[in-house]
């Protein structure tokens, strides 16, 4: 009786720590990073969550809140683009931001996600008129802290 006790306690407990084990080995993974409050859009907030893969890639997911349309910004501005900062010191243009309509919605949430084999060091968010341009704005609406290895 005292031995059968003794052994569903020791099996409950290795669960849990291997449920710990887990847990702590996926989050380890992924970054979650808080951007910067911005002085330009102070009511913005969002996150990135970087997380890396088997094959060395960063998948960065930015998820955005309280972000007014471009059009309401002073110049006005047509889009948001991504950017990122890599661990070679270059500036890298990730992508434009949308939501699932393709422009911002009442409640001003958007999430921008890609892959990319350049390992960032730190993500931010301009207003611009060109999706295609290649060197950011001097304005930045949001940024990240750069993140620690």
């Amino acid at each position: 009786m005292k031995n059968s006790k003794f052994s569903i306690w020791a099996k409950k407990l290795s669960v849990v720590f291997f449920s710990a084990i887990l847990i702590f080995s996926v989050s380890s993974c992924a970054q979650k990073i808080a951007f910067v409050p911005s002085s330009i859009v102070p009511a913005a907030q969002g996150t990135v969550k970087v997380k890396t893969d088997s094959n060395k890639n960063h998948m960065i997911h930015v998820d955005l809140f309280n972000l007014a349309e471009p059009t309401k910004l002073q110049p006005p501005k047509q889009l948001y683009m991504v950017w990122m900062l890599t661990d070679q010191n270059e500036t890298k243009n990730i992508g434009q931001i949308k939501t699932s309509s393709g422009t911002f919605s009442k409640s001003l949430k958007a999430s921008f996600q890609t892959v990319t084999s350049f390992k960032p060091i730190k993500i931010f968010i301009t207003a611009e008129d060109d999706p295609n341009i290649q060197v950011p704005g001097w304005e930045v609406i949001l940024s990240t802290d750069q993140f620690q290895n």
